[in-house]
């Protein structure tokens, strides 16, 4: 019985909870929503609120907002035959009110001729009245629209061909040949009027860089800070500034590119070493002078190699004074950071001498050689194996009767050790190579290969040289023994006759 009363009480209290869950019926009534109560206007809707308001609260004036409710007005209807209206155009505009442009500067007109500047300056030094003189100077080297107006042929005419910078050199020549004999107010003037159009926007006047470079007074170390800034600026120009420069360079008279290179030689000279350190800034503080002048020296280098014949001989760029610095450093700076932002000589390898380059060589193959030996020693350490020095060297066996062809085999056979060091053994012939049966080997090889009957090479009188012969040309598996040949000649120091090193090296960089 208590079980049934249990089950009884458990139904009655399911259906409370069923009934109490179950939502109550929507009535249909409840969605008549019936006709349609179109929206109060504004004002209606204003006086219903004054309405309210008089009710609640009788003290409150309705004044201020019925007339606000007769003031209102209707917006106009959006039609498709509305007019735009129209804009005022600006030339019916007062003055005062239209807006400026800016436009490019009109450049002066400078009728003054190199024939009657030179007779001003004739004048000048006879009655001793620099007056006249001065005021052009000072006119011409006050902004780069004077320097235009003076020295462009055509003043407003645009520049853009690489066979003509526009500019009239001989007027340049003689303006800068005689600055130096002018007084020192002159000359001064001179140098602010530099600053000052360094100071501003070099737009259009890629032209006046290349003669503002030809300035006398660099020479001097009191304006060594003027020309920095000028170096640097023309180092900074983008690469297509840099082609026409290199152009218009290579135009110039030989005395005046050469002047060009050894006061950018000069400048980085006594950069590097000062004969008075107090007349220059710190070190720390300009070292991008350095840089600028070297950037700007290779422009003048492209301009000598694309010239034909070359304006200068390739030795005159060589600035000996780097062979005193550490070119190791130099180099190793080089072979780290490779041709990045941070600035080595061996970027431009033009202004290193044949010292130098020839040292950065030798070291750089010792270090190979040492590396190649050193990596030998460990594998075979590493194997187990027994080790023999001989490993560490290039050890070639030949015969003087087959001396060619077995060197030719030795070398092609060991192709993997060519940057070790050599050691030569005659074979029948007892002997420790300590360096002379390489230099024998050597010297008796060179005079066979560059021999006439041998046939590689022929003897060119008018060049003083030899140069590769017209019908031995099927094996150049010998011509390749010349390259190896040279290559250990070259990094091992080997002393041989300067007539047939000579001839070796121009052999085989051909």
């Amino acid at each position: 019985s208590e079980k049934n009363m249990h089950l009884n009480m458990s139904e009655s209290n399911s259906l409370e909870d069923r009934d109490r869950d179950r939502l109550p019926p929507i009535l249909n009534h409840s969605l008549d929503r019936g006709p349609k109560i179109p929206f109060s206007s504004y004002g209606s809707f204003l006086s219903t609120l004054n309405h309210k308001r008089e009710s609640s609260s009788p003290g409150l004036s309705t004044q201020l907002l019925i007339p606000a409710a007769r003031q209102v007005r209707e917006l106009p209807p959006i039609c498709p035959d509305v007019r735009q209206k129209q804009r005022i155009s600006i030339d019916i505009l007062p003055p005062e009110v239209r807006a400026r442009f800016t436009s490019d500067p009109v450049i002066p007109i400078r009728t003054k001729t190199a024939k009657e500047f030179q007779e001003d300056m004739e004048k000048a030094t006879i009655s001793g009245d620099w007056k006249q003189v001065h005021e052009f100077y000072l006119t011409t080297f006050d902004s780069f629209l004077e320097l235009n107006a003076a020295f462009k042929k055509e003043a407003n005419a645009p520049f853009n061909t690489t066979e003509d910078s526009g500019i009239n050199t001989k007027f340049v020549n003689a303006v800068y040949d005689a600055l130096l004999h002018t007084p020192p107010d002159t000359q001064k003037s001179v140098l602010k009027g530099i600053i000052n159009s360094l100071l501003r926007e070099w737009k259009g006047t890629l032209n006046l860089a290349s003669s503002l470079l030809q300035n006398p007074q660099y020479a001097s170390t009191a304006t060594y800070v003027i020309y920095a800034h000028l170096l640097r600026q023309i180092a900074a120009l983008a690469e297509a500034d840099h082609h026409f420069l290199m152009h218009w360079f290579k135009k110039l008279s030989q005395k005046r590119f050469k002047q060009l290179v050894e006061r950018l030689q000069l400048f980085i000279t006594t950069r590097l070493f000062p004969a008075k350190p107090e007349e220059l800034p710190p070190m720390a503080k300009c070292s991008w002078w350095i840089p600028s002048a070297t950037k700007v020296l290779s422009l003048l280098n492209g301009a000598n190699s694309i010239s034909t014949p070359p304006i200068l001989p390739f030795a005159d760029f060589y600035n000996l004074t780097l062979d005193h610095i550490d070119f190791m450093e130099d180099y190793q700076t080089w072979q780290a950071n490779g041709n990045s932002n941070r600035f080595t000589f061996c970027q431009f390898p033009f202004i290193l001498s044949t010292v130098v380059k020839k040292a950065v060589i030798q070291r750089d193959s010792e270090q190979q050689m040492i590396s190649m030996a050193r990596q030998t020693l460990v594998d075979k350490v590493s194997r187990r194996q027994r080790v023999d020095m001989s490993l560490l060297f290039l050890n070639i066996k030949v015969r003087r009767q087959q001396l060619v062809s077995d060197s030719l085999d030795e070398l092609s056979r060991k192709r993997a050790d060519l940057k070790k060091k050599l050691k030569v053994t005659f074979v029948g012939e007892a002997g420790l190579d300590m360096g002379g049966l390489t230099k024998e080997w050597f010297l008796l090889l060179i005079r066979q290969i560059f021999h006439t009957d041998y046939g590689m090479f022929m003897y060119v009188k008018d060049l003083h040289c030899h140069w590769f012969s017209s019908w031995k040309c099927d094996n150049c598996s010998e011509f390749r023994l010349v390259g190896a040949v040279s290559f250990h000649t070259l990094h091992m120091r080997l002393c041989w006759e300067p007539q047939r090193s000579l001839v070796n090296i121009r052999s085989a960089s051909a």
